[in-house]
């Protein structure tokens, strides 16, 4: 028997990285999981929907197809989410409104269209996939640092609104995660190799975390055996978040 068996997920951003891992975890541990995805070609799970998180009719949409064809929801992974580089100066409004509507709207309206599933729940589990950005001051990060640290502080707003009706809520903060998206921006820089090298000092324990350690994560904050855990952020930063060590 499996952590998850009988359970159903839905899983935003489910399609490529850490939400592709989580999905991957949940399968195997027996839930029933559907993907939510702007792009959901070729997504693990036991249900692919296409969903703009941006959007409150498509997000209200997709929870219901994913609530009838699975036989309702007991855990939200809130996963889907954008980068954003610079300092105070470097975005305008536009990329504030951009960045705030899908990283944190997009979070609370998945939350808010799945809310009456996981009443009927036994197992009602929301996950927020936060970042180190909300407890540590990372250079040219403003706009996206803004939007970690809503999500965190929704997540623990969150949790005591949704306690006594058996709904548990969490965050996972994960640091610098070895993920397509980083690929990216590291193939922007001048020196990849450099820069690659830069972020894994950053990090105390002299790496990237992998995908895979954040989805562990996930499923322990998700799984029924985390009963008594809420309000919580776990952070999978390799130290990052609360060591503080002597140059080598």
């Amino acid at each position: 028997m499996g952590d998850f068996d009988g359970l159903v997920a839905i899983v935003t951003g489910g399609a490529s990285g850490i939400g592709a891992a989580v999905t991957r975890k949940l399968l195997a541990g027996g839930a029933k999981v559907a993907v939510l995805d702007l792009d959901a070609a070729g997504a693990p799970g036991s249900l692919a929907i296409v969903t703009d998180v941006g959007d409150d009719a498509s997000v209200r949409a997709a929870v219901e197809h994913a609530a009838r064809e699975l036989g309702g929801i007991d855990i939200v992974i809130n996963n889907a989410g954008i980068g954003s580089q610079g300092t105070i100066e470097d975005n305008d409004d536009e990329e504030w409104h951009r960045v705030l509507n899908i990283n944190v709207l997009g979070m609370a309206r998945v939350a808010r269209a799945a809310l009456p599933h996981l009443r009927t729940s036994n197992a009602g589990a929301i996950v927020n996939v936060g970042s180190i950005v909300a407890t540590a001051g990372i250079p040219d990060r403003v706009l996206y640092t803004a939007a970690k640290g809503a999500v965190l502080s929704m997540t623990l707003a969150m949790a005591a609104d949704h306690v006594r009706e058996g709904i548990r809520v969490n965050a996972v903060n994960p640091g610098t995660v070895d993920t397509p998206w980083v690929d990216r921006l590291l193939e922007k820089a001048d020196d990849p190799a450099a820069e690659r090298a830069a972020l894994e000092a950053r990090q105390p324990h002299g790496r990237l975390v992998s995908m895979d350690e954040v989805a562990d994560a996930i499923l322990y904050l998700a799984s029924p055996r985390s009963g008594s855990t809420t309000g919580t952020s776990l952070a999978v930063d390799g130290g990052m978040h609360g060591l503080r060590l002597r140059p080598q």
